[in-house]
């Protein structure tokens, strides 16, 4: 078979596999488990195979008309080179392992048909986007996740948060897409063409008239989709839907689509330097904002989105400075222990019996009860933190080495002082990084909190899925920053000394200042133990816990949230722990400038619509019936009555004749 018949099985197979789940869910319900595991398994070896197969060599391109819009025609077209599938390697080996991970974790969910076809059809649209070689087939992927985040998001429907957060998932990054389309055609416009190549060939000569106000209108849609300042605030929400969904999202899909297309794209962003200086702000301000609003989360789950927000800024930084090879090692490298992080979290919460537990102030005992996720998160957040040797720390290092070289005016196209943002910022978020990754782990593993009923051990489809993904964490970096470069564009990926020894520094400093404040806040605090707060032999885990909680709380204080004195970030961020907290009000500025006003011009509309509009149309049918009533009262068919009446028009016209004359 052709590479090229080989790399279009690689999204239908995923898309025939949600076809097929969501026709037999209900009639055959045997089979949905193995739909949903097997096309996506067999997408991922299919995506390996082309790896493997397109190798180092040129570009494969492979293109049918579709049909023809005046001067820019629309191609099925596909682009296959040494990123675009070793991106896919990745989208099917994390979706491989969240369909397999949710046979057990969502075992008793009788929404499991629907969930599991979404989540083939969210990778069908992820593999899409990657594969694509035409703006127009790309942006259908774009919007088909789009749509199936809203609906994974909102999974427990049934709950306020779930609805909610599907909603403003859907909304600011639809808020985003406007702009993005339109960017598009500009861009399409100004190339004479949908085809990235041909696009990229148009900003390689100079034939973009257009540059900064269309790589500022792409932004937009980057922003939304990959979470970055100022639409980042959907994403910690998002938080609602199942833990294995938020790995996806994560790590592999959505919020990689638009840091991958920048990537595709970087000639367009580079013929501006305004919009690579907005770019580099965005990425500033994300990474640090993250960072601090990670370090004073509760929800484990919080803590985790905001550190992909912060990650994600490493990524749009690198593009910034003009390197995608860094953009998309550090992609890559992120993308496995970040699933991991999200998947481990998925463990302890399925540990503790209740998909509600997720503050880690309140969780208590964890660490002999879970230990798989004990290991392989404690090694996952190793790799967040850059620590080496693990992947993470090469893949980190190569983003702040690009940033070195653009701050030092090496990097053409490129103004020193976005290199200086970068770098600035990138340092400044690795201890940031240190901080939270190290608070994580002592809350979740180590916390006071009370202990929480045991469940005994965790399933084998979950715990193998774990140390799968344990094994690119570790030794993912150390061999590709030697080998990637054949893959890319030959920019070197090696640490370099400055960087390494500061990025790593910086993060240590992270990790040995939060263990200080662990210590400081939890020298006279015990964790509660569970017969010491119940009496009764037969309670169900949940009372259990829940009396746990109460004693845990009566004794010790309040253990979640902004106001635990026993919490390291709290003592840490000192006065910025509240607002960071709360994502600093973002969410309240953005309602007090665009909620509120809009939701006023509803109202406004909707009492015009009723108090004005429709009181005119009622008016306007009230008056001829009223009139036909009194019509109709006069039709007596009383030809006495009629006469009389007759007769005395007739006095009245003569009266009215003879007053006037």
């Amino acid at each position: 078979m052709t590479l090229t018949a080989l790399a279009v099985l690689v999204p239908l197979l995923p898309f025939l596999g949600a076809a097929a789940g969501l026709l037999l869910g209900r009639h055959a319900p045997g089979f949905v488990r193995p739909l949903a595991v097997l096309p996506t398994l067999a997408a991922f070896a299919v995506a390996v195979v082309v790896a493997a197969r397109q190798g180092t060599g040129d570009p494969t391109d492979a293109s049918h008309r579709l049909t023809v819009t005046g001067a820019a025609p629309i191609d099925l077209a596909l682009h296959l080179d040494g990123f675009a599938v070793l991106i896919a390697v990745l989208v099917g080996l994390v979706a491989t392992c969240v369909q397999i991970y949710s046979t057990a974790y969502l075992r008793d969910d009788p929404r499991y048909p629907s969930y599991a076809a979404l989540v083939s059809l969210f990778t069908a649209a992820m593999l899409l986007v990657v594969y694509s070689g035409d703006l127009m087939v790309l942006l259908v992927g774009w919007e088909v996740m789009g749509i199936c985040s809203y609906f994974l998001v909102g999974h427990h429907w049934e709950t306020e948060t779930a609805r909610a957060a599907s909603i403003k998932a859907f909304l600011v990054t639809k808020l985003g897409d406007v702009p993005f389309l339109i960017g598009v055609f500009a861009l399409a416009a100004d190339a004479h063409s949908f085809r990235i190549s041909r696009i990229l060939d148009a900003a390689a000569h100079g034939q973009l008239h257009h540059p900064t106000v269309i790589a500022l209108l792409l932004l937009a849609g980057v922003a939304g989709k990959s979470a970055q300042f100022p639409l980042h605030t959907w994403l910690p929400d998002a938080m609602a839907g199942p833990t294995p969904v938020s790995a996806l999202i994560h790590a592999a899909t959505m919020v990689a689509a638009g840091i991958y297309l920048v990537a595709r794209l970087l000639p367009v962003f580079t013929a501006s330097a305004a919009a690579l200086a907005v770019l580099a702000a965005m990425a500033a301000v994300t990474m640090i904002g993250s960072g601090l609003a990670a370090l004073a989360q509760d929800d484990i789950k919080r803590v985790l989105a905001y550190s992909t927000i912060g990650q994600l800024g490493y990524m749009a930084g690198a593009l910034a400075v003009g390197d995608r090879d860094a953009a998309v090692f550090h992609l890559l490298s992120h993308g496995a222990f970040k699933a991991l992080l999200f998947l481990g979290a998925g463990a302890v919460i399925h540990a503790s019996g209740t998909n509600s537990l997720t503050a880690m102030s309140r969780m208590g005992g964890l660490a002999k009860r879970v230990p798989d996720a004990m290991w392989t998160m404690g090694i996952a957040l190793a790799a967040l933190a850059a620590l080496p040797p693990l992947s993470g720390f090469f893949s980190k290092e190569s983003v702040l080495r690009a940033a070195e070289h653009a701050s030092s005016g090496d990097t053409a196209h490129v103004p020193q002082a976005v290199g200086w943002t970068i770098l600035v910022a990138g340092l400044a978020a690795a201890v940031l990084t240190g901080c939270y990754a190290g608070r994580l782990f002592l809350l979740a593993f180590r916390g006071r909190g009370p202990q929480v009923a045991d469940h005994g051990r965790q399933p084998v489809a979950m715990t193998t899925v774990l140390w799968v993904l344990a094994i690119p964490s570790l030794a993912f970096g150390g061999l590709a920053y030697r080998k990637l470069p054949d893959w890319f564009g030959g920019t070197p990926l090696a640490p370099t000394l400055i960087t390494s020894v500061l990025g790593t520094g910086l993060a240590l400093v992270g990790l040995v200042i939060t263990y200080g404040a662990w210590s400081a806040t939890t020298a006279t605090r015990q964790a509660v133990p569970l017969g010491a707060v119940t009496t009764d032999p037969g309670a169900e885990p949940e009372e259990i816990e829940a009396e746990a909680i109460d004693a845990h709380q009566e004794i010790y204080g309040d253990a979640g949230g902004a106001d635990d004195p026993g919490d390291p970030g709290r003592l840490l961020l000192g006065p910025l722990h509240g607002p960071a907290a709360r994502g600093f009000d973002l969410d309240a500025l953005y309602g007090a400038l665009f909620v509120r006003p809009v939701l006023a011009a509803a109202n406004l509309v909707r009492f015009l619509d009723h108090e004005v509009v429709e009181t005119w149309i009622k008016g306007a049918a009230g008056t001829p019936r009223l009139l036909g009533a009194a019509v109709r009262k006069a039709q007596t068919g009383n030809v006495q009555t009629y006469l009389s009446a007759l007769l005395a028009g007739a006095v009245v016209l003569a009266v009215l004749v003879a007053v006037g004359t």
